[in-house]
């Protein structure tokens, strides 16, 4: 009786998740089977997988993939990484360690669009921005990254905001570790580094694998930084798949390629969270 009542319960909100997911996802994979043009209305016919042959052959495909892949992966290496490394450090007691700690955490709260604001005119800019004084502070020639090195500046604006979410959650593990083990592992001769290698990295598995998790959902959907610094250019260099996508639906209008550029999306979203689960699942279990 108390089963059939949690059910009851719980299916209207079960079934209004169900509709959530399953509308937007029929109505994608009905526009990506017939010939939806914007330019061209009224002749919505069955196209099959054109739509899908079409964008896979798109010249900028295997570049936008390609991107999609190397930016996921550089800058989970780098919010991991340096989150680990700033947190050991900020974990330990100094003066001035609460102004420290919001500083370091503040840039998550910064919109997108302004982030890639602020990199692209005060930072990035060949002519005033500051990578260009420091340049001509040093005697050397400045570069106009975004022009030169257009996914690394990229890379280093997401990065750059996804850096505090990492630092927030290890702060946050690094809070519940155990002094004593801590202090018995001192007495016993143990340098900084043993601990932070058999103490800390282990301690911080669990929240790793959560910030991996977390950030790849949003990482492989990244939009916002190319569309307002770089526009996918030069040519198809820092073009990832939610860019192309975009640029199939609003630049080209062709809504059945962009709808089948979506599922792909989905499909590479998904065989990514696969492997991910795999390498670092074990460490969600109880």
């Amino acid at each position: 009786m108390k089963r059939s009542i949690t059910r009851l319960l719980m299916a209207p909100s079960v079934i209004m998740l169900l509709v959530w997911m399953i509308v937007p996802l029929s109505m994608t994979i009905y526009f990506s089977t017939i010939r939806y043009n914007l330019l061209y209305p009224g002749q919505n016919r069955f196209v099959g997988l054109m739509n899908y042959e079409f964008f896979v052959t798109d010249p900028g495909f295997i570049t936008a993939v390609a991107n999609t892949l190397i930016l996921l992966l550089s800058v989970l290496v780098i919010t991991v990484v340096l989150g680990v490394m700033l947190s050991a450090l900020i974990d330990k007691p100094f003066f001035g360690r609460s102004i420290v700690r919001v500083l370091l955490i503040s840039p998550f709260f910064i919109m997108p669009t302004v982030n890639a604001l602020i990199w692209k005119n005060m930072m990035m800019n060949p002519v005033y921005g500051i990578f260009a004084w420091i340049s001509e502070s040093l005697g050397l020639q400045p570069i106009d990254w975004l022009g030169t090195y257009p996914l690394m500046s990229v890379i280093i604006m997401v990065s750059w905001q996804w850096l505090p979410f990492a630092i927030l959650v290890f702060v946050t593990a690094l809070q519940s570790q155990d002094t004593e083990q801590k202090e018995a592992a001192q007495m016993d001769g143990a340098t900084g580094w043993h601990i932070f290698r058999y103490l800390t990295i282990p301690h911080l598995a669990r929240p790793i694998a959560v910030v991996v998790m977390i950030e790849t959902i949003f990482l492989l959907a990244v939009f916002a930084e190319i569309f307002v610094t770089t526009g996918g250019g030069p040519g198809y260099a820092s073009t990832n798949l939610a860019y192309l996508i975009y640029n199939q639906a609003l630049l080209q209008y062709d809504v059945g390629v962009a709808s089948a550029g979506g599922l792909f999306a989905v499909l590479l979203a998904n065989i990514v969270a696969f492997f991910l689960i795999r390498a670092v699942g074990k460490n969600l279990t109880v």
